[in-house]
């Protein structure tokens, strides 16, 4: 298969006879000074398994996604190759952000204590560029620079709600008390928008039960035991 894009975590693959596109989860990990954290922009490492557990809880929660009328770029997975075949989408080089807790860069960035809940969820739209900083970017400046078209920005905003909802749902099952996340949003050839990407650990903070905040390697092997266990 031909390699589209290549990202931190996984590469974007074209199987070239059938026009399938699949996503291959690597077994890499972002970090940094040797921590594994899923808010860094650098690979902090890599951890053999890593990507096929990220694979098995990502069909597992697209596929909660689905039950739930939440439509998604998921269309089929095979854990033993590690690849997941995937819509045809536009992915915008944006990052949409729920936050239940004030965590990470949002305490740095304005000086706050870590755990504050926010009721309703604190909404943030970043332009997805390392370079930047991953900057927090409008509506307007989206329209702009030509990433998205008017309305978009709201719907995609409307439909990070619902995911949220959802995911903090699942995760409370599991025991697992969901701080914040993002996710990517990709567009078909109609403008239908679509959850794009991944759902893994990669993407969220936790908290459980004792009150550890794990880093996203623990908290996937965590997750897997129960999803398996539930099953």
């Amino acid at each position: 298969m031909k390699t589209i894009y290549e990202g931190k975590t996984k590469k974007v693959l074209l199987d070239e006879v059938t026009g399938d596109y699949f996503l291959f989860f690597k077994d890499d990990a972002t970090g940094e000074n040797g921590v594994f954290d899923p808010g860094a922009n650098t690979v902090g490492g890599s951890v053999s398994g890593k990507g096929k557990i990220g694979l098995a809880i990502s069909k597992y929660f697209f596929e909660v996604m689905e039950a739930n009328g939440i439509p998604t770029h998921y269309l089929g997975a095979n854990l033993e190759q590690g690849l997941m075949k995937v819509r045809k989408v536009t992915v915008p080089t944006l990052e949409f952000v729920l936050r239940y807790f004030t965590a990470g860069s949002m305490c740095r960035r304005f000086t706050l204590e870590k755990g504050i809940p926010f009721n309703p969820p604190y909404l943030e739209v970043t332009l997805k560029d390392d370079n930047q900083g991953d900057p927090l970017i409008s509506e307007r400046l989206c329209i702009m620079k030509g990433l998205l078209k008017e309305g978009e920005y709201d719907k995609m905003l409307n439909l990070l709600v619902k995911v949220g909802d959802v995911l903090r749902k699942e995760l409370k099952e599991l025991g697992l008390t969901l701080i914040d996340f993002k996710v990517e949003f990709g567009l078909a050839e109609n403008r239908k928008i679509y959850i794009a990407d991944e759902i893994t650990p990669d993407i969220w903070r936790v908290q459980d039960e004792s009150g550890n905040i794990p880093n996203q390697i623990d908290c996937a092997k965590l997750i897997l035991g129960k999803i398996n266990a539930k099953n």
